[in-house]
């Protein structure tokens, strides 16, 4: 017995069988291969940070006034900018012949620190972070690294900015 002409398959699904519904899943070898393409892509990222970290220089900071001696009393802090105008960093004077500067943005998600003179602590306030004003190293929160310390010499009368101080990973 035949089947009806109108219930017969059409002679192209014959010739192309293939089943729509089971051809939308992702099959292993396809996510094999993707996976497979995707982690060299980024072993090959990676490969290439590490290379151009090998070969970059270190920047070149201009010494740069910052402040008098006589400006500050013990205890106190002034904001200053450096290496560039958008650049804020924060200068304290811990004792009458201890200066320490730090830059003012968090290692976390930049925000601004600033300085507590009761807790005798760098805050960050977004995220509750901490840095020892001794010598930027994070107390407590998240920030991966410490502060950046801005190097000041004496001169005269006159503290200058010469760059900052590379902190070791531990």
């Amino acid at each position: 017995m035949n089947p009806l002409p109108s219930q017969q398959e059409p002679l192209w699904r014959e010739e192309f069988a293939i089943d729509a519904p089971s051809d939308a899943f992702v099959q292993r070898r396809q996510f094999t291969k993707f996976l497979v393409l995707t982690s060299f892509g980024m072993f090959l990222g990676n490969v290439w940070i590490w290379v151009k970290s090998r070969f970059q220089q270190a920047p070149a900071y201009s010494a740069q006034p910052i402040a008098r001696i006589d400006e500050l009393a013990v205890g106190a802090v002034k904001v200053f900018q450096y290496p560039t105008a958008g650049d804020h960093c924060l200068l304290i004077r811990l004792t009458e012949e201890r200066f320490v500067a730090y830059s003012q943005k968090c290692t976390h998600l930049s925000c601004a620190v600033y300085y507590s003179s009761d807790q005798r602590r760098l805050e960050c306030p977004c995220h509750e972070g901490y840095f020892s004003v001794e010598d930027g190293a994070v107390l407590q929160g998240p920030p991966p690294r410490p502060l950046p310390q801005v190097q000041l010499e004496r001169r005269g009368s006159d503290l200058v900015a010469l760059g900052f101080t590379a902190h070791r990973e531990g």
